[in-house]
């Protein structure tokens, strides 16, 4: 892994010894394994993150396992980048212990913090955020799932779907529409432990680049009370500064994708023999080599400056979208110049750049699609005083 930026002065000397621990465990402990049970592979990834304390930094609260009393988005974003270098699986078995508990960080009671976070930090249990639907993806706010209160509980009825983590999850959070009001105000957030009476798991989805995915169905599906995260008619706007966080993550794991497919593209254009040279000697090639490393550290600059930014306490609801727009799409062109670096190696099943190839595609998906993105940005900037 390339560490040049780590001397950059969004860092401090602390982010600098976990990047270089976490990237010697990595290497120790890590590296693509053609495994056809995903689902079992992945609650083993959990556990060796857990043991080994890196889940500590998905969790808010030193009292409740997590590595310090706030979520360090430097420190996370950093880690997401180093495991995305070295295995696709292992980064997103380590953000979704972050983006599943997210919600209880930022919002649980002491006692839902006393109860989950110390299981997510030590791998214990597997977390997973339920928030999007068949017509309420981008347009998150549109979700039709029910939270019907019942005395000292509620009741759950309705479909999540794309639910990464479904299938192996010990609990999620839920995004529900309790109707306080209407649209996004009238949505409220929940616990709800996965063998709950009325959740069941009604479809695995398999795509291209594999790890736990399922869609949710919740037919009378009764929680206490002391289940719901935050105010009620306060879950979408729970959702939302979740996603503020963890989007900046998604682009930092695209850099790690893209550090990874730049380092292949070395190796074989400096190896590969043609016309009585190596690719490397060609015009073409370096160009296309000094493009990929522009794009990488112009999305780096980008992921850290709202990572700092969002350390700093100021908010990064614009800033995360750049990153996370401008590293998932620089990513995907990194990824292919590499792809077209190694030939028809490339495209051979289980090479390393056909593995980025397939793992990038999503990233510009979900958490947000590019689209999306370039709304929220359009938003903030028309919204601000001064856009520059």
């Amino acid at each position: 892994m390339a560490t040049d930026h780590l001397d950059w002065p969004f860092f401090d000397d602390e982010h600098r010894k976990m990047a270089a621990a976490l990237n010697d465990w990595a290497a120790e402990h890590l590296g693509h394994a053609a495994d056809t049970d995903i689902d079992g592979r992945c609650r083993r990834l959990v556990r060796d993150l857990g043991d080994a304390g890196w889940l500590r930094y998905c969790v808010a609260g030193t009292a409740f396992g997590g590595h310090s009393d706030r979520i360090d988005t430097r420190a996370l974003c950093l880690a997401r980048e180093i495991l995305a270098d070295h295995d696709a699986l292992a980064d997103f078995a380590f953000a979704m212990q972050g983006l599943g508990s997210g919600a209880i960080s930022l919002a649980g009671t002491d006692e839902q913090k006393r109860r989950y976070l110390p299981l997510v930090a030590t791998g214990a249990a597997i977390a997973a955020f339920a928030l999007s639907e068949d017509d309420a993806g981008s347009d998150a706010a549109a979700l039709s799932c029910t939270a019907r209160a019942d005395g000292d509980t509620y009741v759950l009825d309705g479909t999540k779907t794309w639910i990464s983590n479904g299938g192996i999850a010990d609990f999620y959070v839920v995004l529900a529409r309790t109707g306080e009001a209407a649209g996004a105000r009238g949505i409220s957030a929940f616990l709800v432990d996965a063998d709950t009476q009325g959740l069941h798991i009604a479809d695995r989805i398999d795509v291209i680049s594999p790890h736990p995915l399922a869609r949710l169905h919740f037919e009378a599906c009764r929680v206490p009370a002391t289940a719901r995260l935050g105010d009620a008619g306060a879950g979408f706007s729970l959702a939302m500064r979740t996603l503020d966080i963890f989007r900046t993550s998604v682009a930092a794991a695209a850099v790690g994708f893209a550090r990874r497919a730049m380092a292949e593209a070395l190796a074989r254009a400096t190896s590969r023999q043609m016309f009585g040279g190596v690719l490397a000697d060609f015009q073409l090639t370096r160009a296309e080599l000094a493009q990929m490393a522009t794009t990488i550290d112009a999305t780096a600059l980008l992921t850290y400056r709202a990572a700092w930014q969002r350390d700093q306490g100021r908010s990064v609801t614009r800033e995360a979208a750049m990153a996370k727009m401008a590293a998932t799409e620089g990513a995907q062109r990194v990824i292919d110049a590499a792809v077209q670096m190694w030939g028809a190696l490339g495209v051979v099943r289980e090479q390393p750049v056909e593995r980025l190839y397939r793992d990038i595609r999503a990233l510009r998906i979900y958490e947000g699609a590019t689209e999306v993105q370039q709304l929220i940005i359009a938003r903030e900037l028309l919204r601000s005083p001064d856009p520059t």
